[in-house]
C-alpha cells in the first residue's frame, strides 16, 4: 500500500477573503456619507486599496466577445 503524505493546512486566508475586509471598510464608509458613491464604485476602491497593500487581488472576469449578426 502508497503511504498518504500528511498534508499541510492552509495557514492563510485566501485573498479575496482578505480583500473583503477593505470593500467592508468601503462599504461602511458609504454608508455614513449617506450613499454619494455607488455600490460597484466603493467596492472597486475597497479592491484598490486592498492590491496598494500588497494583496493579489483577481482583476475582474472580462465577458466573452459575442459574434455579431449582421448580414
Amino acid at each position: 500500500m502508497a503511504k498518504k503524505k500528511a498534508t499541510r493546512k492552509k495557514t492563510r486566508k485566501k485573498a479575496t477573503t482578505r480583500a473583503g475586509k477593505y470593500v467592508k471598510e468601503e462599504m461602511h464608509a458609504r454608508k455614513k456619507k449617506k450613499g454619494k458613491m455607488s455600490k460597484k464604485q466603493a467596492v472597486a476602491i475597497g479592491l484598490s486599496k486592498a492590491r496598494q497593500k500588497g494583496i493579489k487581488v483577481p482583476k475582474k472576469k472580462k465577458a466573452s466577445k459575442k459574434k455579431s449578426s449582421k448580414k
